[in-house]
């Protein structure tokens, strides 16, 4: 059963996996491991950082123009030219944030789909769970669709997207294909085991031939918003105005590698 295990857990890793590659603005690579503690509203008339913790909360941007916790803010010229580029590239990652999302839930649910498609023998349970995975796919979809696809980064957006739709597919698959490997355990019918474990060996060929190469893709777009975080905190360094305490603004921060929750790594490290 070691092999039927593994495999169900590498195709459950990367359809956990996708949603989180992009988990919002949160980069962790290697040396660049960068997050935000802000929701983030990204319009026309300009950027908004919200928090409901800590201080500022509220941090308001918009060519050249700064407002916190409701006070406008006098800025130098160069500093104004900073804030224009500090929007502009907030204004550029989002829409990768989200594309970047969406790529890793399709990959994800093919994933799912995979292991319906070898394990699921009996025609209409195979239909129903196919049809429940379609569903919540496309839930998932419209859930990024409606909130990084329209600008806007909530800090508990991915974790409740994994929660519900992709938790729920993830469940409701690991309840019925784990059942049919204790049957067969079980009924000590070494054929039936077998069949399961050829099942499993040609679920995870399947997996590398046409899951991983997706999950490389697209951890290395993962990987190329790293520099664009890493501008947003060289720029928020060279800031010349202060807080009212006198520290910098700090949108983004750079944070250790093991406390980000959403690795560019889209692929398991279970093999």
């Amino acid at each position: 059963m070691r092999t039927l295990i593994l495999s169900l857990a590498i195709a459950t890793g990367l359809a956990l996996a996708g949603p989180a590659q992009a988990g919002g603005l949160h980069v962790n690579h290697e040396q660049c491991s960068f997050g935000t503690d802000y929701d983030v509203l990204v319009k026309p008339a300009g950027i908004t950082f919200e928090r409901q913790d800590g201080t500022p909360g509220s941090v308001f941007m918009h060519d050249g123009a700064l407002r916190i916790d409701g006070r406008d803010v006098a800025v130098s010229g160069a500093d104004a030219g900073r804030l224009r580029e500090y929007e502009s590239q907030v204004r550029t990652l989002l829409p990768e944030v989200a594309s970047i999302a969406r790529e890793g839930v399709d990959i994800g649910f093919d994933a799912l789909t995979t292991v319906v498609a070898s394990f699921a023998d009996d025609p209409t349970e195979r239909s129903r769970l196919i049809t429940r995975l379609n569903d919540q796919h496309k839930q998932a979809l419209t859930k990024i669709d409606e909130g990084l696809g329209r600008g806007q980064w909530r800090q508990h957006s991915v974790e409740d997207l994994m929660e519900n739709q992709v938790g729920d597919a993830v469940e409701s698959l690991v309840s019925t294909v784990t059942a049919k490997a204790v049957k067969a355990a079980l009924s000590g019918d070494q054929s039936q085991v077998a069949a399961l474990e050829a099942r499993a060996d040609a679920l995870d060929k399947t997996i590398d031939e046409h899951v991983d190469a997706r999950a490389d893709a697209l951890s290395e777009r993962a990987e190329a918003l790293c520099p664009h975080m890493a501008r947003l905190d060289q720029l928020q360094q060279q800031f010349e105005f202060r807080l009212k305490d006198g520290s910098r603004l700090a949108l983004v921060d750079h944070q250790p590698e093991h406390s980000n929750e959403a690795s560019a790594k889209t692929k398991p490290q279970t093999r």
